[in-house]
């Protein structure tokens, strides 16, 4: 048995959570791929797979292989590829998560770029305002907004800095003013962005020498779509809060206009990957298209 290979057969079949599928991806027949997986279970003296006739799950055995077997197969394409007399084309599939309103409004209209420099690579982009367990879920590497906190089983390597700003339409602000300090948030109302994760709407957060102050803003409407949240602003229903690479358009025609400048503040972006010896060409590739995609500056000004 082929351990190398027969590590590439099980996280194909774990990646895309089918025998079939795996076989499909991996030009292997179906009978191959199901005996290899057996073999490796055999070998090992445990089971990686749960089988049913509609479901195909993952033990906490062989979630644990199938880690490992991802961290072995990185390293050794990785190292390999810094041979130059290997090609270091980045190529085979390629897993990256970001935020739903950053994929929208930056990534996905530039993508078709970084797919014509890398026509090698089997792009999966996964795009979710959830936090994801980026190892678990078999992530090669995900975009994050804020701080990220120090890790010893994770990279992250600084994108670019967006400002987050309070915005109102000229309509809001005939009728209630344009709020000038936090204090005066409390007589207005806002838009709510519904977190799905815990249920709540989103606070708004803002850093002062005195420390961190959060303020539940009272609110008219709450919505669950970055677009909708945005659009509400524009149609007067009350005060939004946004990153300025989603709202730069709207700032430049007036349909927005920014309160509170003195408490904007900038929104570290990060790709962040998991740790391993050897930095994958897949992924460097993808930070320093990334970079160029975040620091063109329409994508990052606020202006009034």
């Amino acid at each position: 048995m082929d351990k190398l290979e027969s590590m590439k057969v099980y996280v194909s079949v774990v990646d895309t959570q089918s025998f079939a599928r795996a076989a499909e991806v991996l030009g292997l027949p179906r009978s191959t791929v199901s005996r290899v997986i057996k073999e490796l279970e055999s070998w090992l003296g445990i089971q990686l797979l749960q089988r049913t006739t509609r479901k195909l799950s993952v033990t906490a055995d062989g979630r644990t292989y199938y880690e490992e077997c991802r961290r072995i197969l990185t390293d050794i394409a990785t190292m390999e590829s810094s041979f130059p007399g290997l090609s270091s084309q980045p190529k085979g599939r390629f897993k990256v998560g970001m935020p739903q309103s950053l994929a929208r409004h930056c990534f996905i209209p530039r993508l078709q770029s970084f797919l014509r420099q890398y026509p090698e690579l089997e792009l999966m982009l996964c795009s979710s305002d959830n936090v994801e367990d980026i190892i678990q879920e078999g992530y090669d590497c995900v975009i994050r907004t804020g701080r990220i906190e120090d890790s010893t089983t994770l990279v992250a390597r600084p994108l670019a800095n967006f400002k987050w700003a309070v915005l109102a339409s000229p309509n809001y602000l005939d009728a209630h003013g344009k709020p000038e300090t936090l204090d005066e948030l409390e007589r207005h109302r806002a838009v709510g962005y519904l977190n799905h994760r815990t249920g709540r709407t989103t606070e708004w957060f803002f850093t002062l020498e005195e420390g961190d102050r959060a303020i539940r803003m009272k609110e008219t409407l709450v919505v669950d779509d970055t677009d909708a949240y945005i659009q509400a602003g524009i149609a007067g229903i009350g005060l939004i809060r946004a990153a300025s690479y989603l709202v730069a358009p709207y700032l430049k025609s007036g349909e927005l206009v920014a309160c509170l400048d003195n408490y904007a503040f900038d929104l570290p972006l990060s790709l962040v990957y998991p740790q391993t010896r050897y930095l994958p060409p897949s992924v460097r590739a993808f930070y320093d298209w990334s970079r160029t995609v975040l620091n063109q500056p329409v994508a990052h000004e606020v202006r009034e």
